[in-house]
Order: C-alpha cells, then structure tokens, then sequence
C-alpha cells in the first residue's frame, strides 16, 4: 500500500496518543494492493493426512492423555495428597453411590459398581485432574424415569401361587432385574453417542447448553429428586411415575398416602437430614481451618446401619432396607439389543447433559489451577468410560460437583486420586459390601436431599437475570418449568428449542441508529444517546448490530427508512422518490425477486424532499454474515436511492462477508467494489468529496 505516515507519543499527561496519515480507502484500493493468497488445498489435503511418527505420537498422546504426565509424575510432591484426596473422595462416593441407584431405579449394589468402573477407565482416557467421575443425580434420574417407563410396575403383577384371593403382588425381583436391562442399554448407548461426537469434533455442542437453560435444568433436576425421595423419607408404599407431569403425580401420590407414614422411618430420615446439613453447613463455614471436610454421609452411614441391625428396624419396625448386596463383581454380559430402539432419543438427552455436567466442571478448575482440558478427548472419555463399563452392569456417569470440590479441597493433584477412590470402591464392594445390607433407605433418601442444597441456591439466579438480561431470565424460567411439568426428556428439548428460538429473535429485532461523528476523533456514535455527536451535513450513517438474511432483511429496510429517510424530509420545494413500499411488498417471507433494471417503471409518488440528503453510509462493522436474499435487498435498495440521487456506500465490511458478497455475485452492474470502504471515518471522507451531481448542482443554486 502507499506509505502511511504513522506517529506515537505520549503528551503531557502521559496519555498515549497516535496520529495516522493516509489515503482514503476503499475496496477496489486494497485489493489491487493487497493481492489474495492462492488457495492451496491439494497441499493442504496432503499435509494433513500426512502419516509421521511425531503425528501418531500426538495421536496416542491425545487418546491415552495418561502417558503424557505419568512418566514425569512427581512422586514425592504429589502421592500422598492425591492418596489423602482419594480416600476422602471414597468416604463421599460410597454413600452417594448407593444413594443415587435409588434414583436410576436399580438396585443399591449397581451404584457401587458405577463408582468403580468408570472412575478406574476415566484414569486413563481424562484429561481433567480434578473432576470426581462417578454417579450424579441428574443424570441417574434421568435415568431412573427410562428405566420406570420401560419397566414400570403394572408389568411385573402377579397373582399369589396358591390360588387365594390375595391381591395380585409386584415382582420385585423380575422388575429391577428388566430396569436394569434398561438402564445398561441406555448407558451403553450414551457411551457410543460420546465417543463418535468426540471423534467427530463435535466438542462444541456443549454451547447450545447455555449457563441459563442448564442452570434451570438442573433445578427442575433437583425438584424431581427431591419428590422422588419423599416417599423413601417418609416409608410411603407409592408407584414410581415417568413421563410429563410425573411429578405432580408423585406428590399427589405421596400426599394421599400420607397417613400410612411409617414414623419410625421418618423420625430416622428427619435426624439424618438434620445432622447432614449441619455437616455440610460447619464445612462451608470452616473450610479454611479443617485439613479436610468432615464426612458426614460415611458417618451417617455407618451409625444407622449399626442401629439398624442392632433394632432390627427392618423385621421389627418394618424400615425399609438397602437388602440384598452381592460379594465380588459381577462377570461381563452382553446387552439386550432389542432396547436400542425404545432409548434411543433418551440416550441423547443423557449423552450431552452428561457431557455439559463434565466438561463445565473441568474448565473451571482448569482454570484455576493452569492447564488445560480437551472438550472432544473429555467426550471420548466419557463415553469410553459408559460403553465399557456398561458391559458390567453400571448405569451412565458424569462428574460431579460435590465430589470433585472434595477431590480438589483437600489436595488432589491428579487423576491418581481418583484412581484410589475407585479403589476403595473395590474394596468394598469385594469385602465388605455386605455390610450395608441392614442401611434404611431413608438414610440414602436424606443423603440425596442434603446434597442437592446447593442446585436450590440457583433460585437465586432468577432476581440476577431479571437485573441483567431478561431474555436469559425467560431461558431460565422455561427450561426449568418445562422441565418440571414436562419431564427432563422433552424439558430439555424445549429448553434448547427456545433458546434457539431467542437467538432467532434477537437478530429479527436488532438495535439500530444514526450514528454521528465524536468531534477530534475517528469515531461514530449514536446521536440520539451521546451529546456532542454531530452528523455531517447531507450525510446519513446508518448502523444496526445484526446480520442481514432472509428473517430480517425487511425488517432491516424498514428501520433504514424510519432512522434515516424520515429524519431527512423537509418542508421545502417538492420532489419524488422511489417508494419503498414496493422493496418491502417484494421481501415479504424472504421471496425477493430481483428487478435487475427495472427502476424506469418504478411508481414514483411526490413527497417531501431529501433536500440536502446525498449520501447514506451503511456501517457493517457488526454484521458476520448475508444470504442472497440479504443482497438483492441490498442492491434493491441502493438502485432505488441512487434514482433520486442518494449514493449508498457501505463501511466496516470483514474480508469473511465480503467474501460471502463475492460468492453471491454482489458487484455486478452498477454495483461496485468502489462502493466498499475499510472504514466508516474512510466512507465519510469519500462521501463529502465525491457527491452526486444533483447535490452538488442544488448546493450551487
């Protein structure tokens, strides 16, 4: 390009100042000065499938990111504090292990079975250091309501062997063991979706999760695990209902039996409820004093299954208890195929929850302790983790917060921690897993409640939004509603369908203005929002922040008459203009045929004049992109002002659009790269020097 003189100082108040010199530019300038890189693809396409060693290296690094940073581990500095952060992790996974089967409508044993497989796979394939992988509640609830739908109680009654007139009983045993079937396959088809996303660099879906929409899932989330566990809390005999309204079916179903509360039951739930949420409240209060938390569900556990089997609360009072606890691991078994197409859309929904859960999680202590996560190997990860362990009858994992916290709190370095809790795990589940047979359940039920606390804070979101962004508060509310009326399923798909749909909106009602020049400066402002902005005589800059496409390009015209036109009639002489009504009849639902030079037909109507209107610059600094719709509007609207002679220029154009105007074969004709400027200040400068000759001959008379 020609020289430009350039100058920075600093002035007397130590204020950095530049000045710049230079040509006015416009498009045609720069791309006779700045010629394009030849597009090199078949280089390009080499270079990239190109085998090496070093490639391959970096291949099995990413998929295996444990031989990264095993063979450097620093024993000394880092062992003992991710061995004292796993065992404090396990003390916390046990309980919410059995906790959270209750809620995937599973047996107790397979919670455990879930806090060990998964957390021993993602040792190998994760890449975050500090996340606790295992069961979650979200996700083991949405679980459960599969597993309830496909296997609900009306299918499993059966009439007593000796013919009496007893009424028809569940069979409790065939039940869990199809919900099991249930939620095996449904884990293992979570597992797929994970890994071909991952494989496929589809890391990115994640961000059609906005931090409103999941924040007001996970609350629905926690309302409906909270209802779940009132009849456990209570010792009410209720069925377990799935699909829209479900839990206002359960309340109701819990309320009406209300009065055959098993009181033994409650009072032993109430206590643990109580004493846990004082645990968890001195655990917050002291954090910074205790070397680690206090772990009050362990300890919950351990002193009721003592009371329990001490009381016989089971045979004497009728508690109802974990029961039956299997010694060892179960062999690997093949799943019933057949399922894959009723859990199909379900396997979804969980796959990318799931993976929102993880990956939200890892970026946050990735980011404070300075590393980084890979999105698509977490996808792999995850799924790995499910499809795998799937084979031994585990039900679908994320990460989750209560337990990574503790992971993190009390010193965790690595995913060795995570590696001794899964270990611990095994312990138990080989040795000792017996033990818990005796367990009420209310126990599990309060230890689910205590835990979900923290999801009842979001409420909290609700008055924030509503100061800062009423759009994002209107995503909160309907995720949340729709997922508490409508199930977690079809909630999160309006959720996102209407997340989607406030995108739609926003660019269907962007903000538009007159913008005026900041005196002393290169800078344009809103006239109707700044003081000391003034316009420039016979020149109109016109700038709206949205994209210009089929759903908008109306709507795009109509605020270019309203902001610029309109405040350009005076009362003075009498002259024509083209109306633009006929662009708008042509725009409506994006179907514009393009008039090419059909301007001699056009109705022209008298109206006030323009006066000394000559120029309109269009500031595209904030659109990212057009369709051909958008253009012909464009060039539709520039031959119709430049018949009264308007000239319309367009200023602060990317090299991406202007590329996208290329390929819609926008400079044709009376349209030109002329017309294109780097610029607003560059528009301007043209503007006031090269004017359209009936300006310039009504200045002169």
């Amino acid at each position: 390009m020609e020289q430009q003189e350039v100058e920075v100082r600093e002035d007397s108040e130590s204020q950095l100042i530049y000045r710049i010199e230079r040509p006015v530019y416009d498009e045609t300038f720069i791309r006779s000065h700045t010629p394009f890189k030849k597009p090199q693809l078949i280089a390009h396409l080499v270079l990239f499938h190109r085998c090496s060693s070093h490639k391959a290296k970096a291949a099995l690094l990413s998929f295996l990111p444990i031989l990264s940073w095993l063979p450097s581990y620093p024993v000394k500095q880092y062992l003992f504090s991710d061995v004292v952060s796993g065992l404090s992790t396990a003390v916390v996974q046990l309980p919410q292990g059995l906790a959270y089967a209750l809620l995937a409508a599973v047996p107790p044993v397979y919670g455990l079975y879930s806090s060990f497989y998964p957390v021993l796979l993602y040792t190998f394939f994760g890449t975050s250091r500090h996340v606790s992988i295992g069961t979650f509640a979200v996700i083991s609830l949405m679980i459960g309501s599969v597993a309830v739908r496909e296997a609900p109680d009306s299918m499993f009654y059966v009439l007593p062997a000796n013919g009496s007139n007893a009424s028809a009983f569940v069979d409790e045993e065939a039940r869990d063991a199809r919900r099991v079937q249930v939620a095996v396959v449904l884990t293992s088809l979570v597992g797929i979706i994970q890994v071909l996303l991952g494989v496929l660099r589809f890391g990115f879906v994640a961000i059609y999760l906005t931090e409103p929409l999941v924040r007001g899932f996970t609350t629905a989330a926690s309302m409906h695990v909270v209802i779940s566990q009132l009849k456990y809390l209570l010792g009410v005999k209720t069925q377990r209902f799935g699909g829209p309204l479900s839990a206002v079916y359960s309340v109701k179903a819990v309320l009406s039996g209300i009065t055959n509360t098993n009181v033994v039951t409650f009072i032993l739930g109430l206590v643990c409820l109580v004493f846990l949420f004082v645990i968890k409240d001195l655990n917050e209060r002291f954090k910074k004093k205790l070397p680690v938390p206090i772990p009050g569900e362990i300890i919950v556990v351990i002193v009721s299954t003592g009371v329990s089997y001490g009381m016989s609360l089971s045979a004497d009072y009728k508690v109802d208890v974990v029961g039956d606890i299997p010694t060892g691991l179960s062999a690997p078994a093949v799943q019933n195929f057949s399922l894959f197409p009723n859990v199909i859309t379900d396997s979804f929904a969980v796959a990318i929850v799931g993976f929102s859960m993880d990956i939200s999680l890892a970026k946050i202590f990735a980011l404070k302790h300075g590393y980084a996560v890979d999105g698509n190997q977490e996808l792999i990860a995850l799924g790995l983790c499910n499809f795998i362990s799937s084979f031994f009858q585990t039900f679908a994992i994320t990460s989750s917060m209560s337990r990574s916290l503790v992971q993190e709190s009390t010193g965790g370095k690595t995913q060795i921690a995570g590696l001794v809790a899964s270990l611990v795990v095994l312990l138990v589940v080989v040795a000792i897993g017996f033990v818990f047979q005796p367990l009420p359940q209310t126990v599990l039920a309060a230890i689910v409640m205590v835990n979900l606390m923290g999801m009842f804070r979001q409420f909290r979101d609700i008055f924030t939004l509503w100061r800062t962004s009423k759009i994002e508060l209107a995503i909160w509310l309907v995720a949340f509603v729709a997922s508490v009326l409508l199930g977690l399923d079809y909630g999160l798909l309006v959720a996102i369908a209407f997340a989607i749909l406030t995108v739609i909106y926003r660019t269907q009602s962007p903000r538009s203005a007159v913008l005026g020049h900041v005196n002393g400066t290169a800078l344009y402002c809103d006239v109707d929002e700044y003081e000391e902005v003034t316009e420039y005589e016979g020149i109109k800059i016109f700038h709206c922040n949205s994209s210009i496409y089929f759903a908008n390009s109306d709507l795009y015209v109509n605020a270019l008459k309203e902001k610029v036109i309109t405040s350009a009639y005076k009362k003075q002489g009498v002259t024509h203009e083209v109306l633009p009504q006929n662009v708008t009849e042509e725009q409506k639902n994006g179907q514009l045929q393009d008039r090419h030079d059909e301007s001699d037909t056009e109705e022209a109507i008298f109206l006030e004049p323009l006066t000394s209107v000559h120029s309109i610059i269009l500031d595209w600094t904030s659109a990212n992109f057009i369709d051909s719709v958008g253009a012909k509007v464009i060039k539709q609207v520039i031959k119709e002002y430049a018949a009264v002679d308007v000239q319309v220029v367009i200023a602060g154009c990317n090299r991406a659009l202007l590329a996208e105007l290329d390929a819609l074969q926008f400079f044709t004709g009376v349209m030109s790269t002329d017309m294109m400027f780097p610029t607003v200040h560059d528009a301007v400068l043209h503007c006031q020097k090269f004017r359209p000759a009936a300006a310039k001959n009504n200045d002169t008379t």
